[in-house]
Formats: C-alpha cells, sequence, structure tokens
C-alpha cells in the first residue's frame, strides 16, 4: 500500500527505507510551507528570505547586527548576505553604519519603515501559520518542535 508522500509525490515504487521517507517527507513540507509563504508575501513586495533578515534586525534592536551576524542567523543560508542587504536598503527598510574605530565594521539597522512593514506582515504570517501549522493540535506542534530540534542537533553545520 502507498503511503500519503508516495501518493502525493506519484511514486510509484517503494521508498528504500523509513529513512528516505522521513527526509524526503521534511524536504516535501518545507518546500510546501514556504511556497506557500512566498504566495503569502509576494503582495508586499519582499521575499521570505528578505523576511527573515527583517525579523532578525527586529529582534537585534537598536544596537543592530553586522552581516555576517546577520548570515548566521538566517533560517536559509544564502550565498551573498551583502548583496540582499543592499537590496533592502535600497527599499529603505534596513540602514548601515560604519562605527567606532574599526571602519570595517558596518552596523545593520531596521529602519522605521522596515518596523512598519514586518508589524503589518506579522498579522499575514499569524493567519498562514494558524492556517498551515494550525492544522496539528499544541501537543503534536511541541512534538514536531521536539523532533526537529533533535535532528538539528544532529547535524553539523
Amino acid at each position: 500500500m502507498q503511503t500519503d508522500l508516495q501518493v502525493e509525490l506519484k511514486q510509484t515504487k517503494p521508498f528504500r527505507t523509513p529513512l528516505e521517507e522521513a527526509f524526503v517527507s521534511v524536504q516535501r513540507t518545507a518546500a510546501l510551507l514556504e511556497h506557500a509563504l512566498e504566495s503569502e508575501l509576494k503582495a508586499s513586495g519582499i521575499t521570505s528570505t528578505q523576511y527573515n533578515v527583517l525579523r532578525i534586525l527586529r529582534g537585534a534592536g537598536e544596537a543592530g547586527l553586522c552581516r555576517s551576524e546577520v548570515g548566521e542567523r538566517m533560517v536559509r543560508r544564502v550565498p551573498d548576505v551583502t548583496r540582499l542587504l543592499d537590496r533592502l536598503e535600497d527599499t529603505g527598510y534596513i540602514a548601515r553604519a560604519r562605527g567606532g574605530d574599526d571602519r570595517r565594521y558596518v552596523t545593520t539597522r531596521i529602519t522605521a519603515k522596515g518596523l512598519e512593514v514586518l508589524a503589518a506582515l506579522d498579522d499575514v504570517t499569524a493567519r498562514f501559520l494558524a492556517q498551515h501549522v494550525g492544522l496539528l493540535d499544541a501537543d503534536q506542534v511541541q512534538t514536531l518542535i521536539t523532533l526537529l530540534a533533535a535532528l538539528r542537533r544532529g547535524i553539523a553545520t
């Protein structure tokens, strides 16, 4: 009998192992959630990657972060954080400033305009999460969090 994932992927042969099916299932679920989130964010004119950066900088507060710190905190790593920050700066959502004695150190902060956009998106993402992740009950959500954390701990970053 085919599993839900096999049917969804139109896969006629069984997975070689349950581990393989679990891995493909995590990948497929992440891809579907990311695509759905991108669709929700499209109206605002930002991508999920840009949204992630704005959330990171909002969390950093007035202190801001340097480029490498932003890159380290991103959910999905990108090869060119500088170019990503350039685009956000062009929109007025972030500001960068050189600081102190070391002129090479550039601090990035979210602007008032960036905070406004992010505040508007908080409602969008809350609805998104309720619609998609809210399909699980509270115990299932906690189990999912625990299981995914266990997987991440086992992966060298």
